[in-house]
């Protein structure tokens, strides 16, 4: 039996690159609007995770979707 070989481009690499460092700029961010102690760490960490929720949640609120 022959063997079939396929081919996978993957083209979503530069995008991967770019939200890798909106989520360290985030972390960087949140980080120092915490109070140092470890759990307002954990907590800016996880801010940074999720901040782009309330981005768009705001901008549909604020074009009326």
């Amino acid at each position: 039996m022959a063997s079939r070989r396929g081919r996978v481009v993957e083209q979503a690499g530069p995008w991967g690159f770019v939200f890798f460092l909106a989520y360290i700029g985030a972390a960087i961010y949140f980080v120092s609007e915490s109070d140092g102690g470890f759990w307002g760490v954990i907590l800016g960490l996880l801010q940074a995770i999720v901040w782009p929720v309330y981005v768009i949640f705001w901008v549909l609120t604020e074009i009326g979707a």
